[in-house]
């Protein structure tokens, strides 16, 4: 479904020097109806990459192969109609302050496709259902806790019914109880779709209750990529250290 083939990016400092080289020859694959989990140290070039992934950003080299688009050598018209078949979920909710949440959630519906209103309506009723936020279509983002707000997050990613949904941090900033129900809903809604998934998460002690494969970045390379069980039992040093929270070791 997901095809990486050694893929580099490099970003040149405005004021001059050397280029600060964020990925370097990463390859990998997802296969379809898989929920891969993307992990790693900070600035590891994790959502970068989900950026590649969808388009919206070029690598210097190497190729990305989605459903069998080329997406690094598509015209903007064919990533356009590429998108359709993306969900996404960002960091930091992005959600439409002025709008309701049936509002927010509808939105991608009213963008992408000619839907009828009646039809996006009981669309959304679904959606909210799903995510235990009935009643909930007339708020406003700012009356909503954190939970809430991810949660209003995953039905605006899911609603067009997109065979493929990136997650960059999904529970970010959310209590331990909260993050669990979040990660089982985004399971959930994966075993129920049968999509594709790649979710970058820095919270590996429930990320990996969820996943069926792994793939660690380190300083902008691929240094692990199999799965959860192998991530777990890895006795290479970087990926055991990080994933059992060792303190000391190569990271």
């Amino acid at each position: 479904m997901i095809s990486i083939q050694s893929v580099s990016k490099a970003f040149r400092p405005a004021g001059g020097g050397p280029p600060n080289q964020v990925l370097e020859g990463v390859s990998l694959h997802v296969p379809p109806s898989c929920l891969y989990g993307l992990i790693g140290p900070g600035a590891a070039g994790k959502s970068i990459l989900l950026k590649m992934i969808v388009g919206l950003m070029k690598p210097d080299a190497g190729s990305i192969t989605v459903d069998g688009v080329d997406v690094t050598q598509a015209s903007e018209l064919d990533l356009q109609k590429m998108r359709l078949k993306f969900g996404m979920l960002f960091q930091n909710n992005a959600l439409f302050d002025h709008m309701t949440v049936g509002d927010n959630i509808a939105f991608p519906l009213r963008r992408l496709t000619d839907l009828g209103e009646d039809q996006i309506k009981d669309r959304v009723m679904e959606r909210l259902s799903h995510v235990a936020l009935t009643g909930f279509e007339g708020r406003l983002p700012a009356g909503l806790s954190g939970g809430q707000k991810k949660r209003v997050g995953v039905a605006r990613a899911t609603i067009t019914k997109a065979p493929i949904v990136l997650y960059d941090e999904p529970a970010a900033g959310l209590d331990p109880v909260t993050s669990q129900k979040i990660f089982e809903l985004l399971r959930e809604e994966q075993r129920a779709s049968g999509a594709t998934v790649v979710m970058v998460s820095s919270d590996l002690d429930r990320l990996l209750t969820v996943t069926d494969r792994i793939g660690m970045m380190y300083r902008g390379r691929l240094i692990f990529d199999g799965t959860t069980h192998e991530a777990q039992t890895s006795t290479e040093p970087r990926v055991r250290q990080f994933v059992h929270g060792l303190t000391e070791g190569p990271l």
